[in-house]
Order: C-alpha cells, then sequence, then structure tokens
C-alpha cells in the first residue's frame, strides 16, 4: 500500500499475461461502452491482469447494470500525500465517472503490521495513535479528486480483528513460504542475511485478505504492489470468488524528471500546498516531463492531449500547455479563482514584480546582516546558505539585487526575495 519502486519476482509459471491492445470478450466483439471503459482504465497505467477477464467483467456489468467494484488500500503512513500519490486516484476517478463503484480502503490494521514492500531492512510498525492521527487527513486529502458521494470508505480493522487467531492461522495455511520468497524484497534480504520478522508474511495476507472481505472486481496500486495484488487474486479463488484484475500505476517522476517524486528528495508538490507554490512549481517542470504528467494527472481525454501535443509541434509556445496543466492541477487542489490568481502572480514575479499576498514578520536587533536576517526569517537554513545565495545574487532587498555579503540593514521595512519564489516583508527594530 506503500509507494516504492520494486518489480516483484513472481514465479514464471504463475506470471500472468499482459497486453497493450484492447481485446475483444471470448463472446464477441466489445461494446462500444466497454471498448471506451478499456481505454480508460488502460490510459497511462503499467499492467492490466489480465486484460482479457476485466472486458470480461466490464460486459457483464454493461449487461446487468451492476457496477464493479473497484478498490484501492492506502496505509496512513504519513499525514499528507503528494501529486505522486494521487496518480491511482486520478485512475480511480476516472472509473468512478464511468459509474463504477470505488471503494477506498484505509489500512488502519495493516499499518499495525507495517509494509515491507521495496525494503531492505524491518519497517517499524506504526502505534495506533499515529494512525489515527494520519487517517483523519488521507481521507479528506483523496476526496480532492474522488467524488466523495461515490466513494465506500472503509478499514480493513473492520475484517481483520474479528479474524482472530484461529482466522490468522487458515488464512496463512493458504500461501507457501516458498511463494512468499519470490518477492524481491524477501529474496534479495534473505539472500543478504538481512532479519526477515515472521509478522511481515502477514502483510501480503491480509493486504489479500482485504479482497475478499470487499469482494473487489479490480484493485489498483502502484508498480510495487504487483506481489500483494495478485496475492487478492489467489485468496479470492481460495475463498471460491471470482478473481479480481490487477491495474498497476507508474511511479511518478518528480519536478526533476528523474527520480520518483518523494518529500525525501523536495522534489513533491504536496496537495496542500499554497497555490501559488503549486503553479509555479508545475511550471518547473521539462517540456518532456509535461506530456507524461498530461497523461498520468490530468483529466483531459487523451484525443484532447494530443491535440495539444500537435498544436506545439506545429510551433505553439510549449509554455502555453504548461500553464494549461498548472491551471487545471491548481484549481483541483484549491479552486479556479485560485488558480486564475496564482497565474497572476507568476506573471508579475516573472516581470520583476512582489507578489500581492506574502508572509509578514518582525525581527529584533538592528543593525542586521544579510545572512543572518535571511536565517531569522527562515528564508534559508544557515548563514553559509544565505551568502552563497548572495554570492550567486539570488537575494533581493526590495526588487534590488544584493552582493555585498557584509551589508547590515537599519530599522526599517523590507521586501526580502530569496531566489524566484521565496518572499517576506519584514520589520526590522
Amino acid at each position: 500500500m506503500a509507494i516504492a519502486s520494486e518489480k516483484p519476482r513472481m514465479n514464471p509459471s504463475k506470471k500472468e499475461s499482459f497486453s497493450s491492445n484492447i481485446v475483444a470478450s471470448p463472446g464477441g466483439d466489445l461494446t462500444d461502452g466497454v471498448r471506451e471503459a478499456m481505454a480508460v482504465t488502460l490510459r497511462g497505467c503499467e499492467e492490466l491482469i489480465p486484460q482479457a477477464d476485466w472486458a470480461k467483467k466490464l460486459m457483464k456489468s454493461e449487461a446487468s447494470g451492476v457496477p464493479l467494484r473497484i478498490k484501492l488500500g492506502l496505509d496512513p503512513t504519513a499525514p499528507d500525500i503528494h501529486i505522486g500519490h494521487t496518480v491511482v486516484l486520478n485512475k480511480m476517478r476516472q472509473l468512478q465517472d464511468l459509474g463504477h463503484q470505488v471503494i477506498f480502503l484505509i489500512g488502519d490494521f495493516t499499518s499495525l503490521i507495517g509494509d515491507p514492500s521495496g525494503r531492505n531492512n524491518t519497517r517499524p510498525p506504526l502505534t495506533s495513535e499515529q494512525i489515527k492521527a494520519n487517517a483523519e487527513t488521507y481521507y479528506k486529502q483523496a476526496s480532492l479528486v474522488l467524488d466523495p458521494a461515490k466513494t465506500e470508505i472503509r478499514y480493513n480493522s473492520e475484517w481483520s480483528l474479528p479474524l482472530g487467531s484461529m482466522g490468522m492461522i487458515q488464512l496463512a495455511a493458504k500461501y507457501t513460504v516458498a511463494r512468499m520468497m519470490e518477492r524481491n524484497d524477501f529474496h534479495d534480504r534473505f539472500k543478504a542475511g538481512t532479519p526477515i520478522s515472521v509478522h511481515e508474511f502477514l502483510y501480503p495476507l491480509m493486504q489479500g485478505y482485504d479482497s475478499v472481505a470487499l469482494k473487489s472486481d479490480l484493485e489498483l496500486g502502484g508498480t510495487d504492489q504487483k506481489f500483494n495484488l495478485l496475492m487478492g487474486r489467489h485468496l479470492q479463488q481460495e475463498y471460491g470468488q471470482e478473481p479480481q484484475c490487477i491495474l498497476t500505476m507508474p511511479l511518478l517522476e518528480g519536478l526533476d524528471g528523474i527520480e520518483k517524486m518523494s518529500k525525501s528528495k523536495n522534489n513533491y508538490i504536496g496537495i496542500t500546498e499554497a497555490p501559488n507554490t503549486m503553479f509555479a512549481k508545475v511550471l518547473s517542470i521539462s517540456d518532456t516531463l509535461m506530456w507524461r504528467w498530461y497523461t498520468l494527472l490530468s483529466f483531459k481525454s487523451l484525443a484532447e492531449i494530443e491535440a495539444l501535443r500537435k498544436d506545439v509541434e506545429g510551433g505553439r509556445n510549449p509554455k502555453d500547455a504548461k500553464v494549461a496543466l498548472a491551471r487545471e492541477i491548481t484549481a483541483r487542489f484549491h479552486s479556479a479563482a485560485a488558480a486564475d490568481a496564482a497565474e497572476r502572480d507568476f506573471v508579475n514575479r516573472s516581470k520583476g514584480g512582489i507578489p500581492d499576498e506574502i508572509p509578514e514578520l518582525s525581527l529584533s536587533g538592528a543593525p542586521l546582516g544579510m545572512a543572518a536576517l535571511l536565517h531569522a526569517a527562515g528564508m534559508v537554513a544557515s548563514n553559509g546558505e544565505g551568502n552563497r545565495l548572495i554570492d550567486g545574487g539570488g537575494v533581493r532587498i526590495d526588487s534590488v539585487v544584493i552582493s555585498d555579503k557584509g551589508l547590515k540593514l537599519d530599522a526599517g521595512t523590507y521586501v526580502v526575495q530569496v531566489g524566484k519564489r521565496k518572499f517576506a516583508r519584514v520589520t526590522l527594530s
């Protein structure tokens, strides 16, 4: 349920096929509605397993009028999510808009175990208090993407706690240690002599059991979750259910266009970040990365995106397309009015202007050196960083570039700018 990067090792005889082409159902050609649903499903995805089964489920749903149950599980391991996490949420919303039932599953029980996916050591489990605190913000943030009125919210403690020790033993009997060791993380840790705790084997079992409890038709996850998602298919068969299909989505590259989006790499956009910051960060990505973000993050149709791409190839400024993407993302997590204001702010900054709204603070100690002032204002991490920015011409006072590291400011009010995005109105006394 965590987002990481791992290609799971599966037994070749157990692998299920994937084709990037939309397939026809064994009973005949797909209807136009199902063909459209398949195209929506496949957009930007890494794998759909097995594709033919998903086509059958869609055909059955269309004929019966019964929506399919589509599950996404997230462990509340942190209080906030960034737009990289919303790649799977966007896919959920697309399927939700087709009329299917989406289930937003909060892994309050599995968080107590700790997801070993992509780990080279045992992940410390969260406390109940941490889980509760994080879960309180998770769905609120996810609702910025999903339609809350059409979303079923569940917690896996509902069925995991009543399972009890007897049920846990019976569940564990449905999978072998040999198959469990096919996972990349377990296999590599075992080979390296790195400890593996027995409770870590329970995680994929419990995540798989979630699919049994929810009778899911499709489960979504990042590419790192493939093993756990296939576990759900296996357990559903063990419990006499029609197995779910699985849909894995790629990991979104961050602002640098190289590493996966991550707070630890500081290449992320938090969905609760200020509109002006969010807008400016989207505009900072490369022209190449922009099209991948369009595919994975935009709600525009593929036809609209392709038309925009052709316009750019025909000579239109790619910045126009990037501004449109920045507006869409900012409006989604804030509002259209906020996106408009953020665009005006960005234009103002690019012309060397000062934003309409900037933080205001008061400092004492005048006269105060420039590096010390920047540090005290929280605009740099240290005096050394402040001096380096001054040397590089990255600091302005009242729109004037400061090059003298020895400059001291007397009492007064100043507009301080660091780089292109950081501003503060500082009153020094």
